[in-house]
């Protein structure tokens, strides 16, 4: 397999947030003076509560554990799409592209994302879906997916994603295994140019619970 190397065009070069050399004092900082520098990088993210304890990690054989903000509370959600809106609400968050060309694409602002996470979260909390249950999403690449995996975040749920292709066998199994009380799907989906019927997989995979 050969090499071959693009070199990066000034005009991008000139748009980097970072070059080559802070870069290079950043990963090297954060590997004498870990805590510190970690606790830094913890201050861009929105926290409900900011952790204290930024590293804890054993590698004895007897003790293993890599935990990192032990302490800290967040939700992924809102780190994803509240701390967005007042900046960059009518923004881009999301852009989806169609399975085939020629077919239309689909884009959704951080507000209009966050519009619709919310109503698919609220959908789950009416459904009696709470903090730590298991959601089932055997889901296409469409951004349905995207906001099912936002609305279980930020409910405190935990979403388990089980790739379109699988028979509903192994789609039961994984049902079965989480201890899921709702499985997410779509009518079908699309790949290579044909269709995929999923809502038949997805009754066969629950009927085999």
């Amino acid at each position: 397999m050969s090499e071959q190397r693009y070199p990066i065009k000034d005009s991008i070069r000139k748009q980097a947030h970072i070059s080559a050399e802070q870069y290079q004092a950043m990963y090297q900082r954060s590997i004498n003076e870990p805590d510190q520098f970690w606790s830094e990088m913890a201050e861009r993210i929105t926290w409900h509560k900011t952790p204290e304890q930024i590293k804890d990690c054993s590698f004895a054989q007897d003790d293993l554990h890599i935990k990192w903000f032990e302490d800290g509370v967040l939700n992924a959600s809102e780190n994803c799409l509240d701390r967005h809106l007042e900046s960059r609400g009518d923004k881009a968050a999301l852009i989806w592209e169609a399975d085939e060309e020629g077919q239309a694409s689909r884009q959704f602002t951080y507000k209009e994302l966050h519009q619709e996470v919310c109503k698919l979260a609220n959908g789950l909390k009416s459904l009696g879906v709470g903090k730590g249950d298991v959601v089932t999403l055997y889901m296409p690449m469409v951004p349905e997916a995207i906001f099912a995996m936002l609305a279980c975040a930020r409910i405190g749920a935990v979403h388990s994603v089980v790739f379109a292709g699988f028979s509903p066998e192994a789609l039961a199994g994984r049902i079965t295994d989480g201890n899921s009380p709702l499985v997410i799907t779509a009518d079908e989906g699309r790949r290579g140019g044909g269709g995929v019927s999923l809502q038949k997989k997805e009754d066969g995979g629950v009927g085999g619970c």
